[in-house]
């Protein structure tokens, strides 16, 4: 008998809203809405008008304060309806609404009340934790990003390494120097690095002990030097005779004396091949005890005693080195030291 009553109730309200279809103000609403433009919206050009983002923005918020507005006035205009249907219809097709109807909805909000509280709840609680997550996750996210970063630097250095070693090996094909031969290659080596130390050691023993007869030699050069002077001064004193018999004696004295001077710089020939040129011609051994032969032309300059330039004249290379040596020594005008200087360099080659 009640779900006749309902269902009686139910065709009622379906004859009503039929004749009343044309004269619902929210049909009405639907066309108004549908062909609504803001009396204050700018007539401008579609191109133009979502061109600006300010223009945009100001359209939005137009729109949406009008929908507002329009959402109010729909809720305000179907509260007065449904109270206006409410008084106007029939109270026996409307069930009535009791103390027991209004206990179950107060009810009904009371469950929603507490559920919508638990949710507000668990939503503080996921912000917290989310609070609470979020530097560690931030740091753990660095950490991955500095790890990715290393790994794809440390994939590029794979890739050039590999690339490198591809190039070596069509550059050095097989077969290969392994660790055995090199291993062998570096005993050899050393073995020979130890041959030539024991070589340089006995050339710098030789070196010191020529130095030493250079020096001795020296030194008897210098006496040599000082008992001409005083034979030069002594003949330039004393009126020889052809006759004179002390003459014969002096002669052979100073010859053997050149002759040793010659023997000690190994000075094999002087010649005097013009004016201001004086060629020395020297047979010398190097430390290796092989002999060769050095010629030396000193060019002084006319009518002086300042050396103008030298000439050397050799059988083997003995370096470019000498120029420095040669301008240093013509600077001074030192033509020993000079000498010195370039049979030294020619020894020790």
């Amino acid at each position: 008998m009640e779900q006749e009553g309902v269902l009686h109730s139910a065709q009622s309200l379906k004859v009503l809203f039929d004749s009343t279809h044309s004269n619902l103000r929210i049909i009405r609403n639907v066309a108004d809405l549908s062909s609504h433009k803001p009396e204050d919206e700018p007539s401008v050009p579609e191109d133009i008008e979502m061109r600006d983002p300010a223009i945009v923005s100001m359209e939005v918020s137009s729109q949406v304060s009008y929908l507002r507005k329009l959402k109010f006035q729909y809720l305000e205009q179907n509260a007065k309806d449904k109270y206006v249907k409410y008084i106007v219809s029939d109270i026996d097709d409307n069930p009535p609404v009791t103390d027991e109807d209004n206990k179950k909805l107060a009810l009904v909000n009371e469950q929603k009340k507490e559920r919508l509280k638990q949710a507000k709840k668990q939503l503080h609680e996921v912000h917290s934790n989310i609070r609470r997550l979020a530097p560690s996750v931030e740091d753990d996210y660095v950490q991955i990003q500095k790890s990715t970063a290393r790994a794809a630097e440390l994939g590029q250095k794979i890739i050039d390494a590999r690339l490198a070693l591809s190039r070596l090996r069509q550059t050095h094909p097989q077969p290969r120097l392994t660790l055995d031969t090199a291993q062998e290659t570096l005993d050899g080596q050393i073995a020979e690095m130890q041959e030539l130390q024991d070589k340089i050691k006995d050339v710098q023993d030789k070196v010191q002990s020529i130095k030493q007869q250079m020096k001795t030699g020296s030194l008897e050069v210098e006496g040599l030097k000082t008992q001409r002077a005083e034979v030069e001064k002594d003949a330039k004193q004393v009126k020889v005779e052809e006759d004179d018999t002390r003459l014969a004696p002096l002669y052979d004295w100073f010859m053997a004396s050149l002759a040793f001077h010659r023997s000690i710089q190994d000075l094999e020939e002087m010649n005097s091949v013009s004016d201001n040129a004086l060629e020395l011609k020297y047979r010398l051994e190097d430390v290796k005890g092989e002999f060769h032969s050095m010629t030396v032309t000193l060019i002084f300059m006319p009518d002086t005693r300042q050396l103008a330039s030298v000439e050397i004249g050799d059988t083997r290379e003995v370096g470019d080195e000498l120029a420095e040596v040669i301008d240093a020594h013509i600077s001074t005008n030192n033509v020993r030291g000079l000498l010195s200087a370039i049979l030294a360099r020619a020894r020790g080659v």
